[in-house]
């Protein structure tokens, strides 16, 4: 078996590859080692998305968890970023969540969180997948010591009023839309920012089990910017499935992704002395443009590996307080420990109010650099064949010559879909566009 954790969590498609039989062995292998590492009964806070596969996956791990003598506090309909708030709120001993984030709604996932709010260590997964793979070695308490499950789905109310709590100006007079990917932001988002003082409309927030990301959310979002500049709104925010991502769209209809979220926030947070170490952290992604707004403001940017949990641990190593992607993840670790969509933009929404600017105004303080992305879909075994093909590799090494000091390119495979991503950047549009189509045919032909 490969490594069955990814970059967040396990993911795969729901009853096929991610099935209920490795939901119950999750839970299990969970409890099992959260009972070894302490001396009383652990307590296990389970929610999820709104996929039609979440309540089964749920119920899956709830068994795994209970029968191994776990107690389960269930939230129901939950952000991912609720579940880790709350799990540290209430000394809960582990988190899960039944979410495959922006993925289509055939797929899901099951993401872990200790008792302090973060993301699982690499060393504690694969402690769990060994025992996956030893349930022989359970000792199954008796029919007297197996867990509860109780309804907990009040606590997400907490959570709705922490991201008041975070906010520091009125949004009266601010009219905004927020599309919520009718995912689990349709819980708690419209009655959040109303709760502030924003004239809010609401666009997708109606799940079916069914349309989730479904041409609607961050992953798209072009409905929205025309809906803002058709209805002459101040501001728009899509969040993805888990609400674990944010992207805005300005007044005047321009997306404000990841990293001019990061350029607006690093420099707001400079200015107020709260930008911990003069720095921020984002990932080999981010692009160009953001590493020269760093240059121009004198702060310090630090790029890691693509992956939230990568910029997270870089955050901690460093105590730093602001990191990043440009998909939307982004951390403010003052407030959370992890990405948080209804938080960015509580906190965007803050900074208009505090300066009295447009969200357009305050974006102009990056130029984004030119940049070509393209995703191919390949199967899990031309995953594995891409990095060891030498016609991929010579195409690459081309690119990179044709390039020259004047852009570059990433290719790299997805930790979370079935996909290789190939990114160009440089100040010929032109040229990255050339680039980035040659590699990616070039892939296509090795591996498919």
């Amino acid at each position: 078996m490969g490594r069955l954790f990814g970059t967040d969590g396990v993911r795969g498609i729901a009853n096929d590859e991610l099935t209920c039989e490795l939901a119950l062995s999750l839970g299990r292998a969970t409890a099992v080692i959260l009972k070894s590492r302490q001396d009383k009964k652990p307590v296990v806070m389970v929610g999820g998305d709104t996929r039609i596969s979440t309540d089964m996956l749920a119920s899956g791990v709830t068994a795994g968890l209970c029968s191994m003598g776990a107690d389960v506090l269930y939230l129901g309909v939950v952000s991912t970023p609720a579940v880790a708030y709350l799990v540290k709120k209430h000394n809960a001993d582990a988190g899960i969540m039944i979410s495959a984030s922006h993925n289509p709604s055939e797929y899901n996932g099951i993401k872990i969180f200790s008792g302090d709010g973060f993301k699982l260590p690499d060393a504690l997964e694969d402690q769990i997948e060994t025992m996956i793979l030893m349930p022989d070695k359970y000792l199954h308490p008796s029919s007297d010591s197996v867990g509860n499950v109780i309804n907990a789905e009040k606590y997400v109310k907490e959570y709705e009023k922490y991201l008041e709590s975070t906010a520091s100006a009125s949004f009266s007079g601010l009219k905004i839309c927020i599309d919520c990917s009718n995912g689990s932001a349709s819980r708690t988002a419209p009655e959040l920012f109303r709760a502030l003082g924003a004239d809010v409309t609401v666009l997708s927030a109606d799940p079916d089990g069914y349309n989730i990301n479904k041409n609607c959310g961050s992953t798209h979002i072009d409905a929205l910017a025309e809906f803002v500049v058709k209805n002459s709104l101040d501001a728009g925010f899509a969040f993805d499935g888990d609400a674990d991502r944010c992207l805005c769209i300005d007044n005047k209809g321009n997306l404000v992704d990841g990293d001019f979220i990061l350029a607006i926030c690093s420099l707001d947070l400079k200015k107020r002395g709260l930008l911990k170490n003069n720095t921020v952290v984002g990932t080999i992604m981010t692009n160009f443009g953001f590493t020269k707004f760093c240059r121009d403001n004198d702060i310090k940017f630090i790029p890691t590996k693509v992956g939230d949990r990568f910029v997270l641990e870089e955050m901690n190593l460093g105590d730093y307080k602001l990191g990043g992607e440009q998909s939307g993840h982004i951390i403010f670790k003052d407030f959370a420990t992890t990405g948080d969509g209804q938080l960015t933009a509580v906190q965007i929404l803050s900074l208009m109010g505090r300066s009295g600017k447009s969200l357009s105004d305050l974006a102009s303080v990056m130029k984004r650099a030119p940049q070509e992305l393209i995703n191919l879909n390949v199967s899990a075994e031309g995953k594995l064949r891409f990095y060891t093909d030498p016609d991929i590799k010579a195409a690459i090494s081309a690119a990179e010559a044709e390039l020259g000091e004047s852009g570059r390119i990433i290719v790299r495979p997805s930790g979370t879909e079935p996909l290789i991503r190939v990114m160009t950047e440089g100040a010929n549009r032109k040229l990255i566009v050339s680039v980035a189509k040659k590699v990616a045919d070039t892939i296509m032909s090795a591996l498919n």
